[in-house]
């Protein structure tokens, strides 16, 4: 099961118009870019859009693929798990709203902007955490205790995978 999830997973992560679009761009700027220079990052709310909308439609195919569900189980757990998946969309929102910013003020970033924005950032992964926290009792409601860990490690690696995918086309806060 750990080599059909870390290939679907990486089949997930190269796939999708959007991650094509975001990883071409980074390139492309790297290519044009002379030595030593770094140009304000272009993550557009379409990008972002684009490919949360990506990951979106196939998260739940990885999910489903992976975890090996009866008709029964199946029938309880796909309302929790939208119910889980709405939640977390507005969290994320949340997040993607940290990244924009960081991306618009790359290069003019005052000290207090970037200490507001981490504590922003810092607080969604809170958000999230406490999330899968609120939803662990709904889960087990519907499905053994293997199940749940399972749905939750794929849905943690899938997360892990997004947000690597995301932060990397981001350069670091320079400091002066």
């Amino acid at each position: 099961m750990y080599k059909k999830l870390l290939i679907v997973m990486l089949l997930f992560v190269t796939s999708g118009s959007a991650t094509r679009r975001l990883v071409a761009q980074t390139n492309s700027r790297a290519q044009s870019s002379s030595v030593g220079a770094q140009e304000k990052p272009k993550i557009t709310d379409q990008d972002i859009e684009l490919l949360r909308q990506d990951l979106r439609s196939q998260k739940k195919q990885i999910v489903a693929a992976n975890l090996k569900l009866s008709d029964d189980q199946a029938t309880r757990f796909w309302p929790v798990y939208d119910q889980y998946i709405a939640e977390q969309t507005k969290i994320h929102d949340q997040k993607y709203a940290v990244i924009k910013e960081f991306a618009t003020s790359w290069g003019t970033i005052s000290d207090a902007q970037a200490e507001d924005l981490t504590k922003r950032a810092l607080a969604v992964d809170n958000q999230v955490a406490q999330l899968r926290i609120k939803y662990m009792p709904n889960f087990l409601n519907v499905l053994p205790g293997r199940q749940v860990a399972t749905f939750y490690q794929i849905d943690r690696r899938l997360q892990m995978m997004v947000d690597l995918q995301l932060m990397s086309q981001l350069p670091l806060v320079q400091s002066q």
